[in-house]
């Protein structure tokens, strides 16, 4: 009998039992589930020969994560390095044959091209998506923000002309309905937002300074 006897690290043996793909989520996250999945516009319950919601949700999700919004810009010839306004540097100002940079600089506010009629959600249903069910614990919303290279010089002068800004992966933390304004903190390896003690950062990233 001695043929059925378990050995000590069955569980060992039975991990590197690997047949064909799996569909369990082996990436760890700090995401809950629900940010990833888009809103769509479908009844729970639909007619037969109908698609089901559960199949337009998987769908829209696979197809929004194909989309690069560095690409999307680059593509209709926008560099996302220049939407940040700079310091006027009056020593160097480019002449308009040299069309090096804009003679007269930015002078338009972003916000005055921000429309947000077609938003699917508003920035509190946004922000909600972090609340799992049963828990106290609000976790940040995965997003994408135009943010400096450059950490320390980013926040000590965010016009400066020596920073390059680039579309970074992070998790929204909090909206601030007067000034509109995302508090967001950058990811870690794609899918983790955690402090400098390698916690989670939760229930808007207040800390007891404030």
């Amino acid at each position: 009998v001695t043929t059925f006897k378990v050995p000590e690290d069955f569980g060992s043996v039975l991990d590197k039992q690997v047949i064909g793909p799996t569909t369990e989520n082996l990436i760890k996250s700090d995401f809950p589930v629900q940010t990833f999945k888009p809103k769509v516009q479908i009844a729970f319950q639909g007619l037969p020969g109908q698609r089901p919601r559960e199949v337009e949700i998987e769908r829209r999700r696979r197809l929004y994560l194909t989309f690069d919004i560095a690409q999307l810009l680059a593509s209709k010839g926008i560099d996302s390095n220049q939407l940040m306004p700079r310091h006027h540097d009056p020593d160097n100002m480019p002449t308009i044959q040299e069309k090096k940079d804009p003679v007269f600089g930015i002078y338009l506010p972003l916000k005055i091209f921000d429309d947000e009629e077609y938003d699917c959600r508003t920035p509190e249903e946004w922000i909600s998506l972090g609340q799992e069910p049963g828990s106290q614990d609000r976790k940040p919303v995965p997003g994408k923000a135009l943010l400096p290279t450059d950490d320390v010089l980013g926040h000590e002068d965010p016009k400066s002309r020596k920073l390059i800004y680039e579309w970074i992966d992070v998790g929204v933390l909090d909206y601030d309905k007067e000034t509109k304004l995302y508090l967001v903190h950058k990811r870690l390896k794609n899918t983790l937002v955690q402090d400098e003690e390698g916690r989670p950062i939760l229930n808007r990233g207040i800390t007891p300074e404030g």
